[in-house]
């Protein structure tokens, strides 16, 4: 029979309740105990680890990359202060020597020569320039401006820097073709003059360019609160924003990690600009260079970290191997061995300047107005003592230069690149050859394909007939990447 309503609707409720209380139990229980396994997608996860390991590995290969390019940058730039015055020397006697010889038929003076000897005349007329620069005045002048002028000064400084040196290599270079190329009448060489005075303008500007970058970071290390200096190293975390999240090819990394190598060693020479003129400032103290060293410190351990953060992060982000920086690590050996043959094409400190965009000749300068203001020479000892410490210099410079020479061709044999070193230059050989494919791997390990050129080579493998290649645009090599070439969306 049926129940009452109140009884039937009551009964209802306990039922109701008993069945939520069994699923809850049950639900609660299947959580606890339910099981899952990862072999069942193990490519994810083995490619999540692989990643992982990707990014442990990226400190140690970076800083072999790293300390391999501050080497590379420090040969070019001791030769500015080594070989290249004696090379001036060699140059002018010959110039003073050939036409007492009446040797009517020979050059006067070799191509490269010439370029030394241009390059001597450069830092003698910007040195003599900078001598009228007062860096006391102009330290007192940027130290009265408030904590976030100078915060955008330097910032601005930073742009201004990477834009003299994209131009002024290229106002080099000119300089020193319109001054070899052949010419067939003598009138041809009076181009020479307007060339050579907008090298001497851009040398002393971009140098005067570095010494106010140097005495805002000089400021910074004086200010009784570090404000300054904290906001600076604020500012390459900054960096990693501006580059962690977009996308990088190959190329692009390479771009950037000769960059950064420049950049590192620019800030060494500033930092060491600004304890010589502390040092000074302090009558030559040992005890003051202790007071700078922890803010030293800190500078180079932010640089270091923002780039390994830098780099481990874009590798992830855009599935790029570790293993692309000792392709890197190769091209740049590439780069000094093929300065060293007898046809080389141009001089190794030329190569590195448009390779990372480094160029010695200002930085040099700065570094000698800054030694010969804060350092005086007085009696006979101390000119014993400068001339032992050019000897000291050279010493160092061959010795670098040694090593260097022998690191690069275990490099460039390690990435199988010798046959390379007897191809023409590859301007030369695209105008005297049509472009084909190459015929080892050896050929094909420095270029970074995307996945479209992928399709488009399985797509030529596939419907080919009678075994014929068909002809597609090269891709460009890292061989050809110099430090302002545009390459895919980003430069820096």
């Amino acid at each position: 029979e049926f129940l009452p309503d109140s009884k039937h609707s009551k009964n209802n409720n306990l039922f109701l309740s008993v069945s939520v209380d069994l699923s809850l139990v049950r639900f609660i229980t299947t959580e606890l105990t339910r099981g899952y396994f990862l072999e069942h997608n193990e490519a994810k996860y083995t490619e999540r680890r692989e990643r992982v390991y990707t990014c442990l590995r990226i400190p140690k290969e970076l800083e072999k990359l790293m300390t391999f390019g501050f080497f590379l940058c420090l040969d070019a730039f001791l030769y500015v202060f080594t070989l290249l015055p004696l090379r001036v020397i060699l140059a002018l006697l010959r110039l003073f020597t050939v036409p007492c010889c009446g040797l009517s038929g020979s050059r006067l003076l070799q191509p490269a020569q010439v370029c030394d000897v241009l390059k001597g005349f450069i830092m003698v007329l910007c040195y003599s320039m900078m001598s009228y620069v007062d860096y006391a005045m102009m330290y007192h002048l940027i130290r009265g401006q408030s904590v976030i002028k100078l915060y955008i000064i330097y910032n601005m400084l930073e742009v201004a820097d990477r834009l003299f040196s994209s131009f002024g290599q290229d106002i080099l270079d000119a300089l020193y073709w319109t001054a070899t190329e052949p010419k067939e009448k003598k009138r041809a060489h009076i181009g020479v003059i307007p060339h050579f005075l907008m090298a001497v303008l851009y040398v002393f500007l971009h140098a005067i360019l570095i010494m106010v970058q140097a005495t805002t970071l000089n400021v910074a290390f004086n200010s009784h609160n570090k404000s300054l200096l904290t906001i600076m190293m604020s500012n390459n975390f900054v960096e990693i924003k501006g580059s962690v999240f977009k996308k990088f090819e190959k190329n692009n990394l390479f771009q950037m990690s000769n960059s950064d190598i420049k950049e590192r060693f620019t800030n060494y020479i500033l930092l060491l600009i600004v304890c010589l003129r502390n040092m000074e400032q302090f009558s030559w103290n040992a005890d003051h260079l202790w007071v700078l060293f922890p803010d030293v410190v800190m500078v180079i351990a932010s640089e270091v970290a923002v780039d390994v953060v830098k780099h481990a992060f874009i590798t992830k982000f855009n599935d790029i191997s570790a293993d692309v920086y000792g392709e890197y690590r190769a091209s740049l050996a590439f780069d000094l061995v093929s300065s060293r043959q007898k046809n080389a094409y141009t001089d190794y400190s030329d190569s590195v300047s448009r390779r990372m965009g480094f160029i010695p000749l200002p930085l040099a300068l700065l570094l000698i107005r800054v030694v010969t203001s804060s350092v005086k020479i007085q009696g006979s000892l101390s000119f014993m003592c400068v001339l032992l410490f050019y000897l000291g210099m050279i010493t160092l410079k061959v010795l670098n230069s040694i090593v260097l020479l022998g690191t690069s061709c275990v490099f460039v044999k390690e990435a199988n690149m010798e046959e390379k070193l007897f191809n023409p230059p590859p301007s030369v050989a695209s105008k005297n050859a049509a472009p084909s494919f190459p015929k080892s791997d050896s050929d094909t390990f420095l270029t970074t394909p995307d996945e479209e050129d992928d399709d488009k080579i399985i797509n030529a493998d596939t419907g080919l007939e009678g075994g014929g290649l068909a002809h597609r645009p090269p891709k460009k090599d890292l061989l050809e990447i110099d430090r302002f070439t545009i390459c895919g969306n980003r430069i820096d």
